[in-house]
């Protein structure tokens, strides 16, 4: 099970390009399958530059270290996120923390939403208690790998400052739950498939991202979200 933490006031994901850019580069595919040379001149030619100078007025005081998330995708390791923690820590002199890692493997991407719902990704690896974060990934779509690598960091001690991707659906920007969507998904869906979730995945929907969320808030009834996710974790 996946431990989690309630959302505070944390910012909306900075993406860098829209998703169409990204999958058409040339460099693409190869870093999506591991090739860190390819990650580097995918991550360098669609850094953007507005958003590295609101990072640098925003965290400068901070000086907060970043962590990638490494996802370990069905072609190889994703070279991507550990791309971009670097690039950025080189343009903000700031340090990188390569030691958290992903522990399983989730198959996200092309996945569904039911999918990306019922195979949870684990971290392992040390944070240091106090000390300021921020989480760096190729893409945030319902924002599940980043809500666990946040409270991986977490319960270590570490403070997580906000998120930052190469690209990502717009919408999915927004990770904190709304108070609003979290009420409607209770009065919709009910106690009983909130407990059943916390024992399936060990937290309650007020841990949810603002995407998974509307997901299930989405979904016509209980048994179809259940059904859902068991059958996407046989599958």
């Amino acid at each position: 099970m996946t431990t989690r933490y309630l959302w505070d006031v944390f910012p909306p994901v900075l993406i860098h390009a829209n998703e169409s850019t990204v999958k058409q580069h040339p460099s693409y595919r190869a870093a999506k399958s591991g090739d860190p040379d390819a990650a580097y001149l995918l991550v360098n030619a669609l850094l953007n530059p507005i958003i590295v100078g609101q990072l640098a007025d925003t965290y400068a005081r901070q000086k907060p270290t970043l962590v990638s998330a490494h996802a370990v995708e069905g072609a190889g390791v994703n070279a991507i996120p550990e791309a971009l923690a670097d690039m950025l820590a080189q343009k903000l002199g700031w340090p990188t923390d390569n030691g958290i890692v992903q522990i399983n493997i989730v198959s996200h991407t092309g996945a569904d939403g039911f999918s990306r719902l019922a195979r949870q990704a684990k971290f392992d690896g040390e944070a240091l208690a106090g000390k300021p974060y921020l989480l760096t990934d190729d893409f945030v779509g319902q924002g599940g790998t980043l809500a666990n690598l946040r409270s991986h960091i977490m319960s270590k001690g570490g403070n997580v400052l906000g998120a930052i991707v190469l690209t990502g659906k717009p919408h999915s920007a927004k990770i904190a739950l709304d108070r609003v969507t979290l009420q409607e998904l209770r009065i919709k869906h009910g106690q009983q498939l909130e407990n059943w979730w916390d024992q399936r995945f060990g937290f309650r929907f007020d841990c949810l991202t603002e995407s998974e969320a509307r997901y299930l808030l989405n979904t016509p009834d209980v048994d179809r979200i259940r059904n859902q996710i068991i059958a996407a974790v046989q599958g």
